[in-house]
């Protein structure tokens, strides 16, 4: 990882509650010399698109194609960090040369603690929130079981930190 960051900045907040609007900000503001936003997700679907085959595109995009495997995926994703907590985490850092790193989408506890970890006092966490007008207003909708997931209801603790 070379000598790191100089900041690392964590955000988390549910489904279309602005978290990628904001790190989006943060990026045009301080430029891409500056800084870089990692987000946790790619990766895992990377991976995920690799091990199953699977249209890597179609997976980041907004589509049906992705909600068709939305559920597996996290099943997947949570097998992956139960056997290496920090596995998309180091995914995501490869490379990142910045001195300023923006994490647009932790959704777990473990992740904030891996960012705490391997960059002690040069990691900060933020929560995003807004109300669930908003977010339906932005496109999403409540569905049973999809919403009270790990994927989407990031654990309680991680707005402590």
């Amino acid at each position: 990882l070379g000598p790191g960051p100089k900041l690392v900045l964590v955000f988390s907040g549910k489904r279309k509650s602005g978290k990628d609007y904001i790190t989006d900000l943060i990026l045009d503001r301080l430029g891409p010399a500056v800084c870089t936003v990692l987000r946790l997700s790619g990766p895992l679907k990377q991976q995920y698109a690799q091990e199953h085959g699977l249209d890597l595109d179609q997976l980041l995009g907004p589509g049906p194609y992705k909600e068709r495997y939305r559920a597996d995926m996290i099943h997947w994703g949570e097998a992956r960090r139960c056997q290496d907590p920090g596995f998309f985490c180091r995914l995501a850092t490869a490379g990142a040369q910045q001195p300023v790193w923006v994490v647009s989408d932790a959704r777990r506890l473990s992740d904030l603690q891996w960012f705490q970890s391997e960059f002690p006092h040069k990691t900060v966490s933020v929560r995003v929130q807004c109300s669930d007008e908003t977010r339906q207003k932005r496109g999403w909708s409540f569905t049973t079981g999809e919403c009270t997931c790990l994927s989407t209801a990031v654990h309680p603790d991680i707005s402590t930190y």
